[in-house]
């Protein structure tokens, strides 16, 4: 798991991380952090673009969806079989949205891993690839005033309300009329309860855990939501003009 972790993510981010930091000024560590990310998000950006369309037209066939778990609620066979057929009508795969996670989580850890267990001001030179250079003088200060070797409350506090403004772009119109208690299903409740959690919950949750990490992790983070939220504005409207 180890071989497949390093082979696949930890030293390709690690080359990729070097290889930026020298080219910028200053050999500035915390600018080839913010460059990175924008790499890696430009990479993801197929893969991203497929959840935000996936998360759209869920939220367009969702009175379809209500309807045929009403419908069948005891026939899970043929509701099962009923859902199918209804993403394949509208061209929606569900795996999209739970993919383009998954695939955050090992970078995550792999940038966890440069910045908490050691990989930079000293240069790992024996896992580094034949072109990459080795930077002579790497600054941990980022753009001269902040280590993102140590925690940092700011930058924390940052990653917080960017996931907020991202979490808030994603799921804009989650309005619905209002039912009467004994109408509302649990799916009804967990899905507004989760919708909840997205937008006010898990900002917290990011600022807290970004207070006790290295602050490249919440730099990082910080990054990615501010490239998620424009990513999320230009689909939507690219996405309004082809109807």
């Amino acid at each position: 798991m180890s071989y497949i972790f390093n082979t696949f993510f930890y030293n390709p981010l690690y080359n990729a991380l070097v290889g930026i930091i020298d080219l910028v000024p200053h050999q500035d560590a915390g600018v080839g952090v913010v460059l990175l990310t924008i790499l890696v998000s430009v990479l993801l950006f197929g893969v991203s673009k497929k959840a935000i369309r996936t998360q759209i037209k869920l939220k367009e066939i969702e009175p379809e969806i209500k309807r045929i778990k009403e419908n069948y609620k005891d026939k899970k066979e043929e509701q099962a079989r009923l859902m199918i057929d209804l993403y394949k009508k509208h061209s929606i795969n569900p795996f999209s949205l739970i993919f383009f996670v998954l695939i955050q989580i090992p970078i995550l850890i792999a940038l966890y891993y440069i910045f908490w267990k050691g990989g930079l001001p000293m240069i790992k030179t024996d896992i580094l690839y034949s072109f990459v250079p080795v930077p002579q003088n790497v600054s941990m200060n980022f753009l001269g005033i902040l280590d993102i070797t140590q925690k940092s409350i700011v930058l924390a506090v940052i990653s917080g309300i960017t996931q907020f403004i991202q979490a808030y772009v994603a799921t804009p119109n989650l309005k619905t009329p209002e039912k009467d208690p004994k109408d509302r299903t649990f799916g009804d409740d967990f899905q507004k309860s989760l919708h909840m959690q997205m937008k006010y919950v898990f900002p917290v949750v990011i600022g807290v855990i970004g207070a006790t990490l290295p602050a490249a992790l919440p730099l990082y983070w910080s990054t990615r939501n501010i490239f998620m939220t424009v990513q999320e504005i230009f689909v939507k409207r690219s996405l309004k003009k082809s109807k």
